[in-house]
């Protein structure tokens, strides 16, 4: 069960841990690029993106592959739930190492994957990148989902947006959380413009291995940073 705003944690890292989210985010775009431009349509952290896809490939529209949706689908899917089992024997532990823990393991994935798209011809390790993507950013997204910090789900903006747009003064609103909403557009904006850039001048080892670096960078400054006390309110999902 997710604590309320009110229930003290050990090891919390409250004050860190939005911006650690913020920069998921980048990475989240990243790996998007890479999967949609390079892995054939195909979304690694976006999985209601994925669910189109297999629509438009259902009925015959050509540059869509069924199959790799599919196969990212179940990966992410077993990432989700490896974080449910992360979660029940880390929690007690305290958030900070539950988090770090489930941040460097997105981290050691992702190397996997940059290590393969170095040494491979990316047609022939396709469906392994993808997996190993999705199953990281599904690892991912079922810790980030627990962790519940309003808007910053590193994922999805649907509804990031919506209250962006149905709580601001121009709908008779006090525009809560503006900045941090806009904040978390941003960074899957810069990292979907900066990931594609890399993809279309020099393939996909090089996003993969900034995505890496990233991730693992966010894990080392997690664990350094301050603690403090508090679990984030419940944030919707989409």
């Amino acid at each position: 069960m997710v604590p309320d705003a009110t229930t003290p944690i050990a090891g919390d890292g409250r004050r860190t841990l939005p911006p650690a989210l913020v920069a998921l985010t980048v990475v989240s775009g990243f790996l998007d690029a890479v999967s949609y431009l390079g892995l054939g349509h195909v979304f690694t952290a976006n999985m209601t993106g994925n669910v189109v896809v297999i629509g438009f490939a259902a009925v015959g529209t050509s540059g869509f592959s069924v199959v790799g949706s599919l196969l990212s689908l179940a990966a992410f899917l077993a990432g989700a739930v490896l974080a449910g089992r992360t979660e029940a024997r880390l929690r007690g532990r305290g958030r900070a190492r539950w988090v770090r823990a489930v941040v460097t393991a997105e981290a050691v994935l992702l190397a996997a994957g940059t290590g393969l798209a170095f040494t491979c011809d990316a047609a022939t390790v396709t469906d392994l990148l993808i997996v190993l993507m999705a199953l990281a950013m599904g690892l991912r997204n079922g810790t980030v989902r627990k962790l519940a910090v309003p808007d910053l789900t590193t994922t999805v903006l649907t509804l990031t947006l919506t209250g962006l747009a149905s709580e601001s003064s121009l709908a008779g609103g006090d525009n809560p959380r503006a900045g941090r909403r806009l904040g978390s557009v941003a960074a899957m904006l810069a990292g979907a413009a900066a990931g594609a850039t890399l993809v279309n001048r020099v393939g996909l080892g090089w996003p993969l291995l900034v995505s890496t670096v990233l991730v693992g960078a966010t894990a080392l400054w997690y664990r350094d940073a301050g603690a403090g006390t508090g679990a984030g309110a419940a944030a919707g999902a989409s």
